[in-house]
């Protein structure tokens, strides 16, 4: 039986790492350190405990289990565990979020890629409200 060869790499950064930079990836990459830029990649980012980012994130899929300033954009799912401190908006097909989170920021969670519908728009202070049609 042949079994084709994967091209999903896994990478560590262990805690004592710091960098100052934008980072890309292929696969998945856990980081246990502190970023300080900004993170891009069709894979699967997880923060460990120990780790600080102050960045935005775009990336396949993102598991947050330590701090994180900046906003997240995932193309499948986010997923926010227990102890997780996160200030900064996320948008994603889908969202998971454990009790005892720290997130402050606005979500957009999206599976089926609905466009939005644009809200009625209210009338200004004096206008008219204008007649319901029939």
């Amino acid at each position: 039986m042949n079994i084709p060869p994967t091209n999903t790499s896994k990478n560590v950064l262990n805690s004592d790492v710091e960098i100052k930079g934008n980072v890309k990836f292929t696969g998945e990459l856990t980081l246990e350190g502190k970023l300080e830029g900004e993170v891009n990649s069709d894979g699967t980012l997880t923060l460990g405990e120990t780790a600080v980012l102050n960045g935005n994130v775009n990336a396949g899929t993102v598991v947050i289990r330590g701090k994180m300033n900046g906003n997240i954009v995932a193309r499948d799912k986010i997923e926010i565990r227990s102890k997780a401190e996160l200030f900064g908006d996320i948008r994603a097909a889908k969202l998971a979020i454990e009790e005892g989170v720290t997130f402050v920021g606005k979500t957009e969670v999206n599976p089926n890629k609905v466009a939005p519908t644009a809200p009625p728009r209210p009338t200004a202070p004096g206008e008219p409200a204008k007649p319901a049609v029939r």
